[in-house]
């Protein structure tokens, strides 16, 4: 379950023309440049993808996990690289569409890429297949599609929405008497429910009020209501989970809370419905998310282990105002690209392929990446194994919430949700 190794050969230098674009082709590359270990260790080639150029009301833009590979991409080869190794960062518009996305996969295989990296799509179905067949590992994908985390070619940096929906309920069950959860009228909200439940029911809360909502709608009043009045006016909280419908919803909410009792309930989400981009867009501190819960992946954007990536930023793409240092797929792509650098040290070879990624990952490299999640293995043993979630190895969360309009820590450290994990995928 490695993939097929493919033949490679060495890659002729143009050195007359690498060398007169040296500082632009750090990033898309032609070659080895002049100061490379001796030119005795060949370029590293990788994607990243994501929808980057898309409107609509349904868009999803993530023009900052390109751009954040592409800053990345200078702030290695100007320490040096990877183990020796110049990185040459490929990006792709996946236009969040299932055309786009096997587009920029068949693209991958074409340019020879060992890997595609901390990239964005909701379209696994259509970009999975083609990497599968080249043997290309994909390496921390945001977990926006459901391969993520059951192809055998995947190696995810986090525990996707389950892990947050996981850990949302154990979130919530510290300080909820009651929940209602308001989600998509869909089969995926099904397990979004049931993920809630499970969670909460674990920790002796009483499962959730289930609250189905279309994900197309303008208007979530009556969504909102029915959460209120399930939730009850002391002790309660309403959480959604509607993607970009999550800030229309919490619109309906505050404006018939206070017919229910006005300021009792308390409200939540989770990364990726509700970040910190949105919260500064709705008004900081006076956001109609401040106070809400909120549960992540990776510590808050103020801690200091953001620091490395933050100086990145600022040496290499200081003025792009693509990349948001808070935004969660900006922190992926770090994460994921993190990861990359640790495998390519362990491996330590003066070629590496994407079968000597994939080997070196099957096998349980460890991948350290500074504290901001676990060390990750992929190894037989290291992955959750469950049957709705068999890729995952990352179960930690963390707990934030909306004070003076920043997300800051909520509780100190992860929490290990697999169990949630595990029983949903048993039971459900």
């Amino acid at each position: 379950m490695t993939g097929r190794r493919r033949p490679t050969s060495p890659r002729p230098y143009g050195l007359l023309a690498c060398t007169a674009a040296a500082g632009a082709l750090l990033v898309t590359g032609c070659g080895a440049l002049p100061g490379a270990t001796g030119g005795s260790r060949e370029p590293v080639t990788v994607m990243t993808w994501a929808p980057s150029g898309v409107t609509g009301p349904d868009a999803v833009n993530m023009a900052g996990m390109t751009a954040m590979a592409r800053a990345y991409a200078r702030w290695a080869n100007g320490d040096g690289g990877l183990d020796g190794h110049k990185l040459r960062v490929i990006t792709c518009e996946e236009e969040d569409t299932s055309i786009g996305a096997a587009n920029c996969a068949r693209r991958a295989v074409k340019e020879k890429a060992v890997a595609v990296v901390g990239s964005y799509s909701r379209h696994g179905a259509a970009f999975m297949p083609p990497l599968e067949g080249a043997g290309i590992p994909y390496i921390g994908g945001y977990g926006a599609s459901d391969e993520e985390f059951s192809s055998y070619n995947s190696y995810p940096v986090n525990g996707g929405q389950p892990a947050l929906l996981a850990g949302n309920a154990r979130q919530l069950a510290r300080g909820c008497a009651r929940v209602s959860v308001v989600r998509p009228d869909t089969l995926g909200g099904d397990g979004q429910a049931w993920l809630l439940r499970t969670g909460l029911t674990e920790a002796g809360r009483p499962a959730p009020a289930d609250v189905r909502a279309s994900e197309a709608a303008t208007s979530y009043d009556d969504a909102a209501g029915a959460a209120l009045q399930a939730a009850g006016a002391s002790d309660g909280c309403v959480t959604a989970v509607l993607g970009k419908r999550t800030e229309t919803f919490f619109d309906s909410f505050r404006r018939l809370e206070p017919s229910h009792g006005g300021g009792g309930v308390r409200i939540s989400s989770v990364l990726g419905s509700v970040d910190q981009p949105l919260i500064d867009s709705t008004g900081g501190r006076n956001s109609p998310f401040e106070g809400a819960y909120i549960t992540g992946w990776y510590p808050d954007a103020g801690d200091a282990r953001w620091d490395g990536m933050r100086n990145a930023i600022r040496e290499h793409a200081f003025g792009d105002n693509r990349i948001d240092p808070d935004d969660t797929g900006a922190q992926t792509t770090w994460v994921a690209y993190t990861v990359l650098k640790e495998i390519v040290k362990a491996i330590d070879s003066p070629e590496i392929t994407a079968w000597k990624l994939t080997n070196a990952l099957n096998g349980g490299t460890p991948a350290d990446t500074g504290g901001l999640t676990p060390v990750l293995r992929w190894g037989f043993k290291d992955v959750l194994g469950s049957s709705a979630y068999p890729r995952i190895v990352n179960t930690k969360v963390t707990f934030q919430v909306v004070r003076d309009g920043r997300l800051v820590a909520d509780r100190k450290g992860f929490m290990d949700v697999s169990k949630t994990l595990s029983d949903a995928s048993a039971k459900g």
